[in-house]
Order: structure tokens, then sequence, then C-alpha cells
């Protein structure tokens, strides 16, 4: 069956189930109304009844009353005035001959014997048990059909005449089902045709709204098709043959192809948007994009550099709200929009004497019709100059570190052969005996100094090697916490405490924790190591723009102005029993990272700020999300711990 066809039978058996609901409690209703009419009708003649047998017991009364004050007596006069009352037999027996549902009238005793009644036959019999008309009319409709249309019976109507407030004489007014069905039956039946002619009607009613509503679904499935594209590669569902003459099966294919469609491209364009935004965020450079009214739509995270405002806080904002023109970077920008032109890398220098390269670049629809935006790129020459040195840096020493690897293999394996030629020297020396005994100390000293040839060897090509890293998200935080409660021991051992400041949020960063960990532990106990009295080290960490910066800090005697550069080389030290070799290979890790390594030291004894503190710097994680990495910076920070 066609889909059209399905919602139009579901559409017209609908209507008509409504239609029949409506009719019946219709129908019910008008039963209802008519049995109250009958009720009222009865009621009235059973106080018609009541107010003559009154008068008949009255009457008689007064005419022959009892021989004496006995109830029988009582009960024998009143029966005998019921029975010689001619208008109360006339009342009677007109009700009978007059309404079309009443089967008898009765006048009972208050012992349930008749004593007077339109059938002679059941005069002085105990009445029997009947159903009452006053609950008929106060029941449900169903009750009500059962009643009247279900098997013969008769209905009563009751009504008293009290003496002394007790029941002296009961009327009944006996109404018969089959009557009731009888007077009922032409207008329900009326009614019930109209209900079925009204449903039908109703039927054919929805029938034709719903093919007219329907109708446009033809129109709306060619529109659809001329938007989605009917090769099969551009689409996994099926094409709805234009032939087919179910439009509403063509209309289900075609809104299905076109929904496969806008999930793939939302999918390329969410891709895209993650590679532009890893792009944004890894990139030194300051990037805004402006629509065509001059409103940012898309700022990168090192804007933050150059303006001093976060992202967040330059989305959506026009290009006066964002560039002051009393500023030397906003007046230059907005000088630049001015003259409606291409600018490419002109130099401006800011009030802090840095110097930023502005580059504007508009951006055509590529169909004559204009401008689509502009994008604004803001470069600091300083930072370029400073990547170009590290660039540099990296460079030579990859090219020391092959030298050195290269240089560790040969002359490693003249020591081997060397130490092998040494031990056979030794043993026969020790053949020779007591005599060469000082020959045999020069070899032990020459045997010595070989193995620490060897090991100075071994420890250089360690360090040339290439490192493996294991890279993953890391929580800065966590990993600086767990490198405290590495060292705490040692620290309380030294009298020395780590005060750990650090933000509320996580800072993300991809790293190998473990090296991480060393390059860490390495700066602490260097710290430790320079508080002989003990102290305090302070331990900071924030975010800095795209990086998360670790500063270290100890209250030590500070490191001289004229050793500071070369700490970091390999086999440096001032150390009585230091190897040189810890604090190049934390610098060397934090290079493979990425990172960066500063230090500034201040090894005056009456200065406040004396001491030593290494500045950390790793790249946030790609993944990270701006808005979380800007609220890192912006919260207040609070003490994480304090280790003694």
């Amino acid at each position: 069956m066609r889909l059209k066809t399905k919602l139009v039978v579901s559409a017209t058996g609908l209507t008509f189930a409504i239609v029949v609901v409506l009719s019946t409690l219709f129908v019910g209703e008008l039963l209802r109304q008519r049995i109250e009419q009958t009720a009222a009708a009865n009621d009235v003649l059973a106080h018609e009844v009541v107010l003559m047998t009154r008068q008949a017991v009255e009457t008689g009364l007064r005419a022959n009353p009892p021989s004496n004050q006995t109830e029988e007596a009582l009960n024998n006069a009143v029966k005998d005035a019921l029975l010689n009352h001619l208008p109360l037999s006339d009342v009677m027996n007109a009700i009978i001959r007059y309404s079309p549902t009443v089967q008898d009238v009765s006048v009972v005793d208050a012992h349930g014997t008749i004593l007077v009644s339109t059938d002679p036959d059941t005069v002085n019999q105990p009445i029997g048990s009947r159903s009452s008309l006053e609950k008929l009319q106060t029941g449900s409709i169903a009750y009500q059909i059962r009643q009247v249309f279900g098997k013969p019976h008769v209905l009563d109507t009751v009504q008293t005449l009290d003496r002394n407030q007790q029941p002296f004489l009961v009327v009944h007014v006996g109404v018969r089902s089959t009557f009731l069905k009888n007077a009922y039956e032409p207008w329900l039946r009326a009614a019930a045709l109209f209900a079925l002619l009204a449903a039908l009607a109703a039927m054919m009613f929805a029938a034709l709204l719903a093919n007219l509503a329907l109708q446009p679904i033809e129109q709306i499935s060619k529109q659809l098709e001329k938007l989605a594209p009917t090769d099969s590669e551009s689409t996994a569902q099926p094409s709805p043959k234009s032939g087919d003459s179910d439009a509403m099966l063509r209309v289900s294919q075609t809104i299905d192809r076109l929904g496969e469609q806008m999930r793939t491209k939302e999918a390329g364009y969410t891709a895209l948007q993650a590679n532009l935004n890893q792009m944004l965020d890894t990139l030194r450079d300051g990037v805004l994009m402006f629509t065509s009214d001059h409103r940012a739509v898309m700022v990168s995270d090192a804007v933050a550099y150059f303006l001093n405002r976060s992202e967040g806080e330059l989305v959506g904002k026009q290009l006066e709200e964002i560039f002051e023109p009393d500023t030397a970077l906003g007046a230059a920008v907005l000088n630049a929009f001015a003259s409606g032109h291409q600018v490419s890398a002109e130099t401006v220098t800011l009030e802090d004497d840095r110097q930023v390269q502005i580059s504007l670049d508009r951006i055509d629809d590529g169909l004559g019709g204009g401008n689509m935006g502009t994008l604004l790129t803001l470069r600091d020459i300083e930072s370029m100059m400073q990547l170009g040195q590290e660039l540099e840096i990296a460079r030579r020493l990859a090219a020391i570190g092959r030298l050195t690897a290269g240089v560790g293999h040969e002359v490693k394996n003249p020591i081997n052969a060397m130490v092998v030629h040494l031990e056979l020297l030794r043993s026969k020396l020790a053949a020779a005996g007591p005599e060469v005994s000082g020959a045999q100390r020069h070899v032990d000293i020459l045997a010595n100094e070989m193995q620490r040839l060897d090991r100075v060897v071994q420890t250089l090509a360690d360090f040339s090697r290439p490192m493996e890293l294991t890279l993953r998200e890391q929580d800065l935080r966590k990993v600086i916490s767990g490198v405290v409660e590495l060292a705490a021991a040692e620290m309380q051992e030294n009298g020395v405490r780590v005060a750990v400041d650090t933000p509320r949020e996580p800072l993300m960063v991809r790293i190998d924790a473990e090296l991480v960990r060393q390059a860490l532990l390495n700066l602490l106990l260097n710290a430790m190591q320079a508080m002989p009295d003990g102290g305090t080290v302070r331990i900071t960490i924030h975010r800095d723009h795209q990086f998360a910066v670790v500063e270290i800090a100890d209250e030590g005697v500070g490191i001289a102005a004229d050793v500071l550069p070369r700490i970091f080389e390999l086999y440096f030290t001032t150390k009585a029993k230091g190897s040189g070799i810890g604090l190049a290979l934390t610098y060397r890790i934090l290079q493979i990272h990425g990172g960066a390594l500063d230090v500034r030291s201040n090894p005056d004894p009456a200065a406040p700020d004396r001491g030593t503190t290494f500045t950390l710097r790793l790249p946030m994680a790609a993944g990270t999300s701006a808005e979380t990495r800007k609220a890192a910076t912006g919260t207040s920070r609070r003490a994480v711990g304090e280790h003694v």
C-alpha cells in the first residue's frame, strides 16, 4: 500500500472513530433525557394517585368508621374505603388507558399487600420485587441500555402516604421495559441513522481533505530532488525514481539523502574547524577575522599577547571596540581598514617599544560581489627573531648531537681494545714476580683512568642518543604534585619546605610524563642543594598564552653572573660531587617537548630576592578548549599543598 494511501486511510479512520464516539455520547444523552422525561411523568401520575388515595381514605373513614380501635379494624376500614371510592378507580384506570409506558397501578399497605390495583388478580397478594425507575434514571448509559433493551421486566415508581410520620399506604406505578423500548425505538433508530450518516459524511470529508492536504507533497518532492544530487557517488542512499507514483516515498528517500549529505559535510566542516583551531592555538601570530561590517568572528589565542584581552572578550565585537584610536596599534589598524587597501607587513612601534608587523588581507566572494571580510594578522618582530634563534640553536644542537654520537662510537672502540691489552699486561706483570711491583702500580692507575674515560664516553653516548617519547595528554598540576610527593622525604631531612601554587582549572599538556618528572625532579633537588641551611622552594604554575609555565624559585645562594650562561653545558658543574649532566638533560627534555627553560638568579646576600628561579614552558595540548585555558589564566590561584 502506498504511503499516501496509508495516510488517507489513517486520517479517515481516525475521523470515523471520533464521530462514532461523539455519536454514541449524543445518543446516550438523548436516551438519558427521555428516561428522565418518563420518570418525571410517572412521578406526577403517582402523586395524583396518592392524592386520590388520601381523599378516598378520608371520605370512607368518615362514612364508615372502624368498629373498634384495633389495627386490623382500621386496615379493613381503609381497604373498604379504597375499594368503594369510584374516583380512585377511575384515575387508576385512566392512567393505564392513556399512558403508553405504564403497565399497572397499585395501592399497597404497610405490610406489602396489594389493597387495590388495576390488575384484579393481584389484589390481596404481596407485591413482587421490582427495579426502581429512579435508579434507571441515574444509572450509566450501558446500564440504561441493558435495562430498556434487555430482558423484559417491570420498573417501579413509588410514592408513600404517611401516618404518624410512618408509611401507611404506598402507591406503585409499574412501567414495563418493553413499553419503554417500543416508545424509544423510533427516535433512537432515527438518531442512529443520523449518526451513521454523519460518520460517513465525516469520512468522505476527511478523505477529501487529506488528499487536498497531501497534494503539495508532489511539489515538495520535486523541489527536494533539485536540491539533492542524483549521482550514486554523492550519497549512500538510493536515488528515488522520478516515475515512482508514491510522492511520500520519494520525499522520504530524498530527505534521507539530504540528511546523509548534510552529516557528511558537517563532519568535514567539523574536522576543518578542528584543524583550524589547532593551527590558531599553536600560532604565535595574532589572527583576527572580520566580516564585511567589521565584526570579529574569529580570534586566535595569541591575540591576547598584543591586546591583553582574551578571545572570549573579542569575538562578536566591532573593530572600534577592539582597537582604541589613542594607542599606536589601534591607530595603525583603524587607518589600515579605513584605507580600503591591502596592507603587507607594516611595522608599528608600540608604547612599550615593541615592534609589531600588521598585515591586512581582503577576502572577496569570488563572484565579483564585493568584500566578504578582512583577515588581520599581528606579528611580533621580537618573537620572530627569538623563534629564528631557537631554530638555529636547535639546528646546531642536532649537529652537535650527531657529531657527539659519532665521536663517542669512534672513541669507545679503541678504549675497549686498550682495556683488553691492559689486562693482558697486568697478567704478565703478575707472573714476573715482585720485582715489577712498581710497574704494576702504574698499570692499576692506567686501568682506573681507562674506566673513568669509558664512563665519560658512555655518558656522552647516552646523552646524545635520541629519546623515544610516549606522549599523552596530562594535567600538569598532577605531574608536579607527584614530583613533590616523591621528593618530600628528602626535602624534610634537609629542612626545606615546598609551597605549590596552581590554578583551579586543569592545565592540559601533551608530554612524556616520566621524562618531565625527571626534569622537574632535577630542578627541585638542585633548589634543595642550593639551600644548605634550609628554606622554602616555591612552585608556581600558570598559563601564558599557548604555554603552560612552571616557575621553581629557591632562597639559596644564587648563581654568579659569570657562571650563569654555562649552567646548561654538558659536564659543567660547580658542585664538588656533581656530574654536570642534570641541567643539560633537563634542558634537552624541555627542548624535545617543544618547550623552553630559562633561569634568573641573584647571588647578592643582602638582596631580598636572593636565590634562583627556573622557568619551564611547555606547549598546551592542542585539544584543550581555548575558553577553559583562558579561564585558567584569569582565575585566582590557590595553594594546593605545602610540604615540609
